[in-house]
């Protein structure tokens, strides 16, 4: 895994999409890695920081790898207002093109700036972390109110998501500050647990954690729900909390059974069987496969049960023959049902250097016998 990472996917990034004329990071990509587009991506500026500064600080100290990120940094402060709310899109040159209500922004900023820290020692960016942290949690909880996105007299849903991310990003930043982000992780374990029934692990429940029959309400992103399943399960670990683990491995088997499909994840189903109201459901995307991968790899290093280790040789064996790009590199995003490829790009608003090296990165540590967290 370790070689496929810096022989394959971390130059394939460092080689087309660095833009050193302006600034941060490029992932508008085609399959050769050519720029199609030059609005950036918000989200990857923070994503792409973490992952070359993660790169620098456990695969190798590779001086492009820090070059690369703080190429990334020094742009990050045009990719946000004067109150520190980030965009979503911004230009090439660093201006706003659109602002959305979530905070994923914030969070990807949080932890890009972390790991540089841990990087370079810079202590500036250990403060735009916290920052960046801060403004997202003050979101969450509603100390800064937005607008929901439904009507919570009519429907009041509560996602998994905000819970699931802020939790991935107090455990970065419990290494900046451990009693602060240890607090808060729990918090969030909290918050993810009710999500966790028979019927799967749901993206939408009730306010008070029941079960809302409706589209919505049934609606299960095995992706979503097996990555949640290893943040679980690693938090269990640090934890040494066996219960929590065991929660972990429940979510995979479940996750497993409903989104299994000709040796791909799928991107959506319903929970009890109806049609998926999302219209790319049976599509094969490539981030679900990485987050299975890892789920069941580090499902194996903890209970060491065949079944998990088969599972993820399975993955293993489908993602490489179907995703990767033997020719140019990197993987491709979409497949259709049949594992087909429906589109030959690279990189785009929503996929860059993240879901494919972080899980690289994981799988290299948990086959040194590392901890991931």
């Amino acid at each position: 895994m370790r070689k496929y990472l810096v022989e394959n996917v971390l130059p394939f990034w460092l080689d087309n999409a660095i833009d050193e004329e302006y600034g941060g990071i490029l992932t508008c990509l085609d399959r050769e890695g050519k720029v199609y587009g030059y609005e950036k991506s918000v989200w990857f500026q923070g994503r792409a920081l973490y992952i070359f500064s993660c790169a620098y600080n456990s695969v190798a100290k590779d001086e492009r790898y820090l070059k690369a990120a703080k190429t990334i940094y020094d742009f990050l402060p045009k990719c946000g207002d004067e109150t520190g709310r980030m965009y979503f899109t911004v230009t090439r040159e660093g201006k706003e093109l659109q602002k959305r209500r979530y905070y994923f922004s914030e969070t990807f900023a949080a932890i890009g700036c972390a790991e540089y820290y841990l990087a370079n020692g810079d202590e500036e960016a250990k403060q735009k972390a916290e920052m960046y942290f801060d403004i997202a949690y003050d979101i969450y909880t509603g100390k800064t109110p937005t607008a929901p996105k439904f009507n919570p007299e009519s429907a009041p849903y509560r996602a998994l998501s905000p819970s699931m991310i802020m939790l991935s990003t107090a455990q970065v930043l419990r290494k900046l500050n451990h009693d602060k982000y240890d607090a808060i992780a729990k918090e969030m374990v909290a918050k993810i647990l009710p999500h966790v029934t028979e019927k799967g692990m749901l993206e939408n429940i009730g306010p008070n954690g029941e079960f809302v029959d409706t589209p919505t309400g049934r609606i299960v992103n095995p992706g979503h729900s097996l990555e949640a399943a290893w943040f679980l399960m690693a938090e269990g670990v640090y934890q040494k909390d066996d219960s929590l683990k065991k929660v972990g491995k429940d979510i995979i088997d479940i996750s497993m059974k409903l989104g299994l499909d000709r040796g791909g994840i799928l991107a959506f189903c319903d929970c009890d069987g109806h049609p998926a109201s999302a219209l790319e459901w049976d599509m094969k995307l490539w981030w679900p496969q990485c987050e299975a991968m890892i789920a069941n790899r580090l499902c194996y290093a903890i209970y060491g049960e065949e079944k998990y280790l088969r599972d993820y040789e399975a993955l293993k064996e489908y993602t490489f023959s179907h995703f990767a790009d033997e020719e140019h590199g990197e993987w491709y995003g979409y497949l259709h049902y049949d594992g087909t490829v429906a589109n030959t790009l690279k990189g785009n608003i929503f996929k860059g250097p993240f879901h494919l090296p972080r899980m690289l990165m994981l799988l290299d540590k948990m086959e040194q016998g590392q901890d991931i967290l």
